[in-house]
């Protein structure tokens, strides 16, 4: 169930979803100031370094935590996340790669089979009550252990950022809390960036508010390498495909590719603007869906791009266990039998451009023609006798109704 109350039984042994930044850390004092055994999990998704781990896992215990666990999960989002967005070409509203919507679902999945598996009877997070993360958050923790109590402090206290500041301050923390002009939350699939401008209709985000700088102009070409649907390797160096999402981050931002703005429809209602830099993911999902066109068929396509919408409008809004996914993930990974072949990229300053593909399944087989040149599996008598049955229906009707265009 999810408490309302404000201050939490005692002697509890509670799991807190934590990160480091003002909010978990309040919610980490807060709760061990009222009498909870606190254990700390750090969900990696992509994004940290050694020495911010550290930096994070030390400041859990200066702030109380009994135990605190850091879980690389990098490889299973992979397998069981970003798989899925790539097969489906996932661009939410054609723009967003879903960057930080599937983190905060695959990190409460980990943080509640944590809580599970060590006994805990409450599981805690740093949600405000004016976001997606709360749904994605609680929807997760209480489909899997509705029996742990889930306290949001924050969101059950309507606290401001000052108020949180105040609160570790009378309490003995000293940590700087000067908020940052921008936030920045960065993963394996793309890095988030929210400011003041994000918060207007009107306002772009400046080149400053991005985490990467352009830093090379002459284009740079690129080959990337699928198999059934999976990055392989970058000009011809094999990896494995998280390392190669890596990789081509590296190699794309020095252009500072992947800039953009989200606007979207939040689960609660409101509509919200989001800046994002994911280089990787951009390049990947368009020369994947390049790759598509000349290996699958017209209604695969169709149908790819249908069930991929959902899917991504589904993990997005926190309904990952509806067993309609599964559903959806087999269909996407059965259409990825032929979606094998090279895709050259061309990196640019702020932009890359698709140069073409090379596949043993390209259905631009010249044996059976050439668009606009050269018909050579049909005869003229053919194609007339098509078109005319082709027309069949729009003609009977025309005629029936006489109708007139003038």
């Amino acid at each position: 169930m999810t408490s309302n109350n404000t201050i939490p039984e005692k002697n509890k042994k509670v799991v807190l979803a934590y990160s480091g930044g003002l909010d978990t850390s309040y919610c980490l004092k807060y709760l061990v100031h009222n009498g909870f055994e606190v254990h700390t999990v750090l969900v990696n998704t992509g994004g940290f370094t050694d020495a911010e781990l550290e930096a994070i896992e030390n400041k859990a215990y200066e702030l109380g935590s009994t135990h605190h666990t850091h879980l690389n999960i990098i490889e299973k989002y992979y397998q069981r996340a970003i798989k899925y967005l790539i097969f489906g070409n996932v661009l939410k509203n054609n723009t967003y790669p879903l960057s930080v919507s599937a983190e905060r679902v695959f990190q409460a999945l980990e943080v509640i089979q944590y809580a599970k598996t060590n006994g805990a009877s409450a599981i805690a997070h740093g949600s405000t009550g004016a976001g997606n993360d709360q749904i994605r958050f609680d929807l997760i923790f209480q489909t899997i252990a509705p029996e742990i109590e889930i306290i949001t402090p924050i969101r059950d206290l309507k606290l401001s950022r000052q108020e949180e500041v105040e609160f570790l301050q009378q309490n003995g923390v000293s940590y700087s809390w000067e908020k940052a002009q921008y936030s920045i939350n960065k993963g394996l699939w793309g890095t988030s960036v929210g400011g003041k401008e994000t918060l207007t209709s009107h306002l772009p985000l400046p080149d400053e508010a991005y985490p990467s700088s352009l830093q090379k102009e002459t284009p740079e070409k690129l080959v990337l390498s699928f198999e059934k649907g999976e990055l392989i390797s970058i000009n011809d160096q094999k990896d494995t495909p998280e390392n190669n999402i890596v990789k081509l981050e590296k190699l794309a931002n020095v252009f500072a590719i992947g800039r953009d703005i989200h606007v979207g429809d939040t689960i609660i209602g409101i509509k919200g603007r989001v800046g994002f830099e994911a280089a990787a993911p951009m390049i990947i999902i368009k020369a994947h869906h390049l790759l598509e066109k000349h290996v699958l068929t017209k209604w695969q396509q169709y149908w790819k791009e249908q069930l991929g919408n959902w899917y991504g409008m589904l993990f997005h809004e926190g309904q990952f266990l509806d067993p309609v996914m599964r559903n959806i993930e087999l269909f996407l990974e059965d259409t990825q039998k032929t979606v094998t072949g090279k895709v050259t990229v061309t990196l640019k300053p702020y932009h890359f451009s698709l140069d073409g593909i090379e596949s043993p399944h390209d259905l631009m087989n010249s044996e059976f023609g050439q668009y606009g040149e050269m018909n050579n599996a049909w005869t003229a008598n053919d194609a007339k006798g098509f078109i005319k049955i082709l027309g069949n229906a729009q003609t009977i009707y025309s005629q029936v109704n006489t109708l007139s265009y003038d």
